[in-house]
């Protein structure tokens, strides 16, 4: 059996889908599963072993490009797929496969995918609240009750990994490292203070930790900022990494404190410690899926909004969670 996996946008929705492609494996032995994915997000596709080949999906958020989806879509016909998972809920996403002419087409019914989803399920928030489990359902027939307990994302970082990124960033290795993941691609209501990071960072270093900073280029002014609040506490990785190097560096942590985020989900799929900040968003729905993370929310009344700006001008979800508790919560995960 060949089967595609037509894989999110997002980096943390991608983690999250890990557990269906052991699954599908387990259900298929001899099964080569690849996946059509962007860019952006094919980084830790290659990190997990159920993978076998990335196909670069060229198109960004939002964009639709119908002749471009039909050029690609020649191209994966020669591939000769049997199935293609399809884990977005966008019409957009189910061209692709649809125009690959592959006979089973499985996803969710949604966006008006009559016939493009030939296989379809239909979602229950209810009985399934997790995106975890939503990815999870696909691997079933349609109706089926969804196998438990699902085992937690993984994704794979060796020594020798580790020490190949260290190498090409010239970067000693500390004997105790804290990673901040400040920043968050949704919007600011999801941004923990650069104030807060930065005290709680001035704490650490006393500690004899090393601060290490992650994101993406974008990132990169908020953790400077934490810097400037911060001398000499904090090292500033935001846009110097690729993708798979912050996953190398991420796994050599002692902990990451993390703001809702992709990087929250890679680091819970190296299975560090980590402490968890939630503000307009819920836990609810997208957790840290491992043993080893604390959530933190103040469940305040207005939230979550899920709002990428805060609504009312204030963002007490986030403000008002301070820096002490956040030390409390680490203390508690690493007693350092």
């Amino acid at each position: 059996m060949k089967a595609l996996i037509v894989a999110p946008a997002w980096i943390g929705d991608t983690i999250m889908a890990q557990p269906l492609f052991a699954r599908l494996h387990a259900l298929h032995p001899g099964l080569q599963l690849d996946a059509l994915a962007p860019r952006w997000v094919a980084p830790v596709l290659q990190r997990m072993d159920d993978i076998g080949e990335v196909v670069d999906s060229p198109f960004g958020h939002g964009q639709i490009s119908f002749k471009a989806r039909w050029r690609l879509a020649r191209s994966i016909a020669e591939r000769g797929y049997d199935t293609a998972y399809i884990l977005p809920n966008s019409l957009k996403s189910a061209l692709v496969p649809f125009f690959a002419g592959i006979p089973q087409r499985v996803g969710f019914t949604g966006e008006s995918r009559y016939g493009l989803i030939n296989v379809r399920h239909t979602l229950d928030k209810t009985a399934l609240p997790l995106m975890i489990e939503r990815f999870m359902q696909l691997a079933e027939a349609p109706g089926a009750p969804l196998p438990r307990p699902i085992a937690h994302p993984r994704i794979r970082s060796t020594p020798a990994e580790q020490a190949r990124t260290l190498a090409e960033l010239a970067i000693e290795r500390p004997a105790h490292v804290v990673a901040f993941c400040p920043g968050a691609e949704y919007g600011p209501a999801k941004r923990w203070p650069a104030a807060h990071f930065a005290a709680l960072a001035r704490t650490l270093h006393r500690r004899g930790n090393a601060v290490w900073l992650f994101g993406s280029p974008k990132d990169h002014a908020v953790a400077e900022e934490i810097c400037q609040l911060a001398p000499g506490c904090c090292r500033n990785l935001c846009g110097t990494t690729s993708l798979g190097q912050a996953v190398d560096l991420l796994a050599l942590a002692d902990l990451v404190v993390c703001n809702d985020s992709g990087l929250m989900h890679v680091a819970a799929a190296l299975d560090r410690p980590i402490v968890a900040i939630y503000g307009s968003s819920s836990p609810g729905f997208t957790p840290p899926l491992s043993g080893q993370a604390a959530i933190l929310s103040l469940e305040l009344d207005c939230s979550p909004c899920f709002e990428r700006n805060c609504p009312l001008g204030h963002l007490d979800c986030l403000n008002k969670l301070l820096p002490e508790q956040v030390m409390a919560a680490v203390e508690q995960r690493s007693g350092r």
